[in-house]
């Protein structure tokens, strides 16, 4: 059977019903699949989207819709600043992970863009396997790699309890950053 393509405005509306229905990460590749065009007509959808003020969020495992109904009440976050080489990613993601914590992004700063800000939004040890993998078979580099391994994470979890002692174990790793 040959779909046709689902053009412009229906597309778009389609794209953000699954996004909010789904609840949870729907990649490029199956949204140009349901609508039958190329994913790089995905990703302009997307940012047409995005510039609409629609609070969709680009992933390593896909696209999220991010409304402010969506964050569970009474969740607690915290910035946290760590520094290590890319051969101690796996260890900080999973140790932060094995905790319940989601991390949310990475934060870098560049001496000429200011603050870097990129989605990672792991919650368990699959996700991080997944988002290394994808660096890994993409040849991509590490944020931190452009400020000399020192980053920031948003960590996000049930208590300010959990994200203590999370902070605890990477310091007892020599990965949270003090000067």
């Amino acid at each position: 059977m040959n779909q046709s393509k689902i053009l412009g405005e229906k597309r778009r509306e389609l794209i953000l019903k699954w996004l909010q229905e789904e609840g949870k990460p729907l990649t490029g590749g199956w949204l140009s699949s349901k609508t039958n065009v190329s994913r790089q007509v995905i990703v302009q959808d997307i940012s047409l989207l995005k510039a609409r003020g629609i609070p969709i969020v680009a992933t390593s495992q896909g696209y999220v819709y991010m409304d402010e109904m969506s964050k569970k009440p009474n969740q607690k976050e915290r910035l946290v600043v760590c520094k290590h080489g890319p051969e101690k990613a796996e260890e900080e993601l999973q140790l932060i992970v094995d905790f319940g914590v989601t991390v949310k992004d990475v934060i870098v700063e560049h001496p000429v863009y200011g603050d870097l800000t990129a989605s990672i939004m792991v919650s368990n040890r699959k996700e991080v396997h997944d988002f290394l993998k994808k660096i890994r078979d993409t040849n991509a580099s590490f944020l931190s790699e452009l400020s000399d391994g020192v980053h920031i994470h948003t960590l996000v979890a049930q208590n300010e309890e959990i994200l203590d002692e999370v902070c605890e174990k990477l310091a007892d790793a020599g990965i949270l950053f003090n000067e």
